[in-house]
Order: C-alpha cells, then sequence, then structure tokens
C-alpha cells in the first residue's frame, strides 16, 4: 500500500513563507496537495505530474494560489514540494498531500491514497 508522509508544516505571520514536503513509499502518477480548514470543505490547492516521460513535472494550480505557491519535486527522494509565498490567514488548513492514477485533477475523488496532513497556520 503507497504511503504519504507530510512534513513541514508549522505557525507564521502573514506575509511569511513555509515549505511543505510529501514522501512517497512507491511510484506515484500524479501527485496533489489538498488544505481543509475549520468547517470547511476540502480543496485542492496544486498538482504535479510525478509519472511518465513527457509530461513529468507539469504543474496545476488552484486559482487561489496561482503565483503564490509552488508545486515541484525531488525525483531521486521521490518527494514532493509546496512552497508557499506570501502566505495569508486564510490560507490556514490542514494541508494533505494525495496521489492519485489520474492526471491533471484537484478533485478530491480523483484520489485514493492520502497523507495524514500536516497544520499550517498563518496568523495576521
Amino acid at each position: 500500500i503507497l504511503q504519504l508522509v507530510e512534513s513541514g508544516g508549522g505557525s507564521v505571520q502573514a506575509g511569511g513563507s513555509l515549505t511543505l514536503s510529501c514522501a512517497a513509499s512507491g511510484y506515484t502518477y500524479y501527485r496533489g496537495w489538498f488544505r481543509q480548514a475549520p468547517g470547511k470543505e476540502r480543496e485542492g490547492v496544486a498538482g504535479i505530474y510525478t509519472g511518465g516521460t513527457s509530461i513529468r513535472g507539469t504543474t496545476d494550480y488552484a486559482d487561489s494560489v496561482k503565483g503564490r505557491f509552488t508545486i515541484s519535486q525531488d525525483i531521486a527522494k521521490n518527494t514532493v514540494y509546496l512552497q508557499m509565498n506570501s502566505l495569508k490567514p486564510e490560507d490556514t488548513a490542514l494541508y494533505f498531500c494525495a496521489a492519485s492514477q489520474y492526471g491533471g485533477t484537484l478533485r478530491e475523488r480523483d484520489y485514493r491514497y492520502w497523507g495524514q496532513g500536516t497544520q499550517v497556520t498563518v496568523s495576521s
């Protein structure tokens, strides 16, 4: 069974930066970052093709984070990163890494494997 382990969450002031990491125990085709704030539904934030050949490295972003967040990967470490800049209080949430057999999707239902989550708190 594929395992995903997130790390890197923490507390930061508005305008600050954090980088999240997602290490996988095996092969993934597409990996995404999701977040869930208290009382809100889980939403897709960013995704990246970690498998395939010519498409590997292609990324997708939710409009709410475009220009502020960057998803990337270290193939040798089988790890995906989410660099978060210009953080806002509304970015406060539990952030999850997930893996999908499909590509180019930020829909929760398309993901089969999930990590336990890492908390990000942004204070004003």
